[in-house]
């Protein structure tokens, strides 16, 4: 059970809150390989196998190779000669996610989905009365193995940026706890690049300034980061400290959905830049199929050279209903820009104005490339 750390604003004790956050183990191809003996033991991709897929999820027997969601596919098929597509089958998916969503309701109301195959759980007060977060976190993995044939990692700690840290620090299949007082130790020697929301880009800029853990995060004052990093600076002084005082948002409304990539090298060239839009448009549009998700506003993404930032919109009368129209409108609202003035770094696709076939789904999410 998680003991109560001091309260730092009137030195009295304040009782902690129980958080949760549980993740299914590399789940649309777990799915997969439950469903399909002869996959099992097999290194398997879910996704498109043609010269444009991209790899939805891995098997971790796939993961071995160094295969990961998000990846093109024909890089996925380099780097394992013996990987079997499987084509997604987000209907399945979606009923399998609702029977787990089941099993947390009977413990909590107060549930934030993030996706399909993870959520966090506020079990502060709980349906059952359980004191231990730990023991319900045991109940909950045990039950979708029972039920659905399927494992689940899940963190346990006093807030949500620890929680999602537990729960990846044993996967797969794991449980492990962050107690109040670990916090902070644990967070000093893990690097900034686990921490949940630091991608890729923003890992590289902390490494440029000299920060590669959380102990060197730690080192710096809120006034450095927010010269460096803007309105970010705060969470990042917090988390450093083990600090994230977010609620769980039960039921909380999704504004968009937007995927992004920032590349190694700047692209000039329109065909490049329509090529690198692909994954990108993958990304949101699969995860408009799983979610029931759709959107009336798309919006392009470019960042410049030299960090200058600009969005362009389109607004439909009706939902965007097919990735090929969200192909035509990205890439529409790009030719437009060319000539382009100087090399771009990143793009980026949103889909904002939502409208949803599950109303259950409703987080807000990024999905970052």
């Amino acid at each position: 059970m998680l003991a109560a750390p001091a309260d730092h604003e009137a030195g009295e004790a304040t009782r902690p809150r129980k958080i949760i956050h549980v993740d299914m183990d590399a789940f649309f191809a777990s799915v997969e390989q439950r469903d399909n003996p002869d996959l099992r033991g097999k290194p398997v991709a879910v996704g498109g196998s043609r010269e444009r897929g991209v790899v939805a999820a891995a098997s971790y027997e796939a993961r071995k190779f160094g295969i990961r969601s998000a990846m093109a596919s024909v890089t996925a098929r380099r780097k394992c000669s013996e990987l079997i597509f499987v084509k997604p089958r987000f209907d399945v998916y979606k009923e399998v996610s609702r029977q787990i969503r089941a099993i947390f309701a009977e413990y909590t109301p107060i549930i934030e989905p993030l996706s399909l195959d993870e959520a966090y759980l506020d079990l502060s007060e709980n349906l059952k009365g359980i004191i231990s977060a730990t023991i319900i976190a045991e109940e909950i993995r045990a039950r979708i193995r029972t039920e659905t044939s399927l494992t689940a990692s899940a963190g346990v700690s006093y807030n949500k940026f620890l929680a999602k840290l537990a729960s990846d620090y044993r996967k797969p299949d794991g449980l492990y706890v962050i107690t109040p007082n670990m916090g902070a130790a644990f967070v000093e020697d893990l690097p900034v690049s686990k921490f949940h929301g630091v991608g890729p880009a923003t890992t590289a800029k902390m490494n440029g300034l000299r920060i590669y853990t959380g102990r060197d995060l730690r080192a710096q004052t809120l006034p450095y980061l927010q010269k460096y990093f803007g309105k970010s600076g705060p969470y990042y002084y917090s988390i450093a400290r083990g600090i994230d005082d977010r609620p769980v948002r039960a039921n909380r409304v999704r504004k968009s959905v937007g995927a992004e990539n920032t590349f190694a090298q700047d692209l000039v060239a329109l065909d490049a830049m329509r090529d690198a839009l692909q994954p990108i448009i993958d990304k949101v549009w699969r995860y408009c199929e799983g979610s029931g998700i759709r959107g009336r506003t798309l919006t392009l993404k470019v960042k410049y050279a030299d960090f200058e930032l600009i969005t362009r919109s389109r607004s439909t009368p009706k939902p965007i209903d097919s990735r090929l129209d969200v192909e035509q409108i990205s890439i529409d609202l790009l030719t437009r820009l060319f000539p382009i003035p100087k090399g771009v770094r990143l793009l980026g696709v949103s889909l904002s104005a939502l409208g949803t076939e599950q109303p259950e789904d409703n987080s807000q999410m990024h999905l970052a490339l």
